[in-house]
Order: structure tokens, then sequence, then C-alpha cells
């Protein structure tokens, strides 16, 4: 990460707790400068921006928002657009804290409390897609699951996102809803961490994001299950009220929610408002 996008945001809060600092040094650790395919560009937002903006968001928008920084940059010759990717736990607490971020996108309304009720949003967000869960399998599903309830079987190495992140806290909604009481064999930071599970053969399943089954492509199966209606998540998203390029930030927020932006989500899995 450059000097200029890593300096000190001035903070508009005392730190809340003594750990505050690692959380800004775990969210600026991930990031990293966009990559990945273009987009059309019908209604990218017509004002002039320029230089960079930076983008902390939830680990489950990796390839889709990987996609619109490219065509952000495009549209906005003179931008680079840097991107944060991690759970989004982590990201509320490092922008609470004083990591300089431009645009907050959360896999939940909870975590962007957390935001907002610091008084860290410029203006109220908004919610721009919703996520629902699948249970990611080994290819091919050799275990043969179909259920939650299958995921309790002897011998079966299953992970789950930590409960702290988004994708951990439907999971418990899910398995609340199916009736399933199952003690993992270990719970990742992120939804990425516990596919990367999957993918390595290190675990037999994990319960993801349907989005992330789908961009892991062969390497997983993905299984269906009713209970997943039941803990569908909201992706809320916000200009930050310190945010160093706030004309970008503005422009890069009305390309997510443009026909354009909306077309690469749901391509991706994700479900509109």
């Amino acid at each position: 990460m450059t000097r200029s996008v890593c300096r000190t945001r001035r903070i508009r809060r005392s730190l809340r707790a003594s750990g505050a600092g690692a959380a800004v040094l775990l969210a600026l650790s991930a990031c990293s400068s966009s990559t990945g395919s273009q987009v059309g560009s019908d209604s990218a937002g017509s004002a002039e921006v320029s230089g960079q903006v930076t983008v902390f968001a939830a680990a489950s928008l990796k390839e889709s928002f990987t996609t619109l920084g490219e065509t952000f940059e495009k549209q906005h010759p003179g931008t680079v657009v840097t991107f944060n990717f991690g759970g989004s736990d982590a990201l509320a607490a490092g922008i609470t804290s004083g990591a300089p971020a431009d645009v907050f996108a959360s896999a939940s309304p909870k975590t962007m409390a957390t935001v907002t009720d610091a008084g860290a949003t410029a203006g109220e967000p908004s919610t721009f897609v919703r996520n629902q869960l699948e249970i990611a399998t080994l290819p091919g599903n050799p275990e043969g699951i179909s259920t939650l309830k299958d995921l309790i079987a002897s011998g079966l190495k299953v992970v789950l996102c930590d409960k702290a992140v988004p994708c951990g806290a439907a999971a418990q909604k899910a398995l609340e809803a199916g009736g399933v009481e199952l003690t993992p064999a270990s719970y990742e930071q992120d939804v990425k961490a516990a596919l990367t599970k999957v993918e390595l053969k290190e675990a037999d399943a994990a319960v993801v994001y349907r989005t992330d089954v789908k961009a892991a492509g062969d390497k997983v199966t993905g299984v269906d299950f009713p209970e997943a209606a039941e803990a569908v998540n909201d992706y809320p998203i916000a200009v930050l009220e310190d945010a160093p390029n706030a004309g970008a930030a503005k422009a890069f927020v009305e390309l997510v929610k443009s026909g354009d932006g909306q077309r690469v989500l749901t391509d991706a899995g994700f479900s509109t408002p």
C-alpha cells in the first residue's frame, strides 16, 4: 500500500478497546489493487473524479468488486481503486479505529451498525445486494451430503465461519432453524478461509455463501438446503465520513448500485434487494 493510502486518518472518537490497534493492522494488511475482467459503463456517474479510492469490503465481494474496480478505473481515467477484503467485523473495527478508507461494504447490517453508531458514515447506508448460504463439499460430493443434518455424521470434518462474522452468524441461524447442533473442526476468520479448507481438501464441507461456491467453480460442489432461506444476509454500503476522496467514493457507490453493477453482482450469485 502507498504512503498516501496508509496515512493515519483523523480519529473521530476514542478507541473502544486496547486491541483496536491490532484491528487496524489486520484491516490494513489485506489491501490490494484491483484486477479482473471488465463490464460495460452505462451508468457510472458523470462527475469527474480522480485519485485513489480505498474500499473496505466483505470477503464474499472479492470477485465482483474486483471486476467493478477495474471498470471504475476505465470509466474514470486517473483513478486507482484499492481494496481491503476481509471479515466484516475486522474491517468495521479498523474503520472505527482510524484506518483510512473511503467506502465500506459489509455483509450484514449488524457489522455496518458498528460503523454508523460511531458516526463514521456520511449518510445512511443502503442495501445493494443479498446473499444466501450453501454447503460447499468436495468435488462430486463424495460423502453424499444433502441436508444440514448430514453435517453431523461421524468422522465428517466440517468448518464454519467465525460466529463474529456475518457468514458465521448466518450459519448459526440456519443450524438453529434446522435443529442441528454442530461442533465444527474449526471456525475460520472469513468465508474465503472456510471455503479454502474444502478446496484444499482439509475439510469435507463448509457452510459458506452461494456466491463463493459459484466463484470456486469445479473446486467444490454446492448443496442447497431449505434452512438457508431463514438466514439471508443483506449487504449495506456507505461512503465514510472521513473519506480521503469523497467524490470518488460516491462515484464508486453509484457504480455498485447502477445497472452495470447489479448485473455483475447478480452474475456472481447475489440477489437484488
